[in-house]
């Protein structure tokens, strides 16, 4: 048996493995996907899209080149050659909507954190379903250039590619910030220091942690309101 022979069999049981583990896999977050209800429907929308790109990962692009390799092994030449074109565009199609996702996905998140309450109205299913729909469209029509224009294919992914890598690495880490000042933020305002009152600046030599509830409104929050030592002029 030939070296290239040996090497389209192990090709083969490769592509035949990821196929079968990508589609195992991705039918469980479906399945997943299906019964939860607590996701934001167009963040569910998001999710949903990635992991059907990623099954149709392990139904058509992986036996498309398992496809390939056999009709190498068989050298079936004319069959070999459809296979790999027919392979490279849905691989570039499912890795670039793939990409595209998950860089939604970040977006997404980080609007859901700046926006708050207005995140609802703004992020909305009709919106989203648009964005995915788009990402199909472009993708598909700059695959399918690229089999008659190499060139476009390598072109349009060279920038496309980048650009997503940087939206999501600057997306979480202003996640990252975010929630580190938040924390900071929350552990300051739990913090009182006993010789300063948070209100007043400070208070008399001797008087304790500052009280809420005192008699006089001005020294609302001076320990020692009942010494009539607070320090404020009334």
């Amino acid at each position: 048996m030939g070296g290239h022979q040996q090497l389209s069999i192990f090709f083969l049981a490769v592509y035949i493995l990821l196929s079968i583990t990508a589609f195992a896999g991705n039918s469980l977050i479906l399945v997943a996907l299906y019964k939860e209800s607590s996701l934001h429907p167009p963040s569910k929308l998001l999710y949903r899209c990635l992991a059907t790109t990623d099954l149709l990962v392990g139904l058509v692009a992986q036996p498309l080149y398992a496809t390939y390799w056999m009709s190498v092994f068989q050298e079936h030449w004319s069959r070999c050659r459809y296979a790999r074109d027919a392979g490279y565009v849905t691989s570039y199609v499912l890795i670039l909507v793939s990409l595209m996702t998950m860089t939604a996905i970040s977006v997404d998140r980080l609007l859901a954190l700046l926006l708050g309450l207005r995140y609802k109205q703004i992020v909305t299913l009709k919106r989203t379903y648009i964005i995915v729909t788009t990402f199909w469209v472009f993708n598909i029509v700059a695959s399918l250039c690229g089999i008659f224009y190499p060139s476009i294919i390598y072109l349009y992914s060279s920038l496309v590619s980048p650009f997503c890598l940087v939206i999501s690495f600057a997306s979480y880490t202003k996640i990252f910030l975010h929630s580190q000042k938040s924390s900071s933020t929350s552990t300051r305002s739990t913090t009182v220091e006993p010789n300063k009152c948070t209100e007043h600046g400070t208070i008399q030599k001797g008087s304790g942690q500052c009280t809420v509830g005192a008699v006089s409104i001005s020294c609302l929050l001076c320990a020692n309101v009942y010494s009539g030592n607070c320090g404020h002029s009334h």
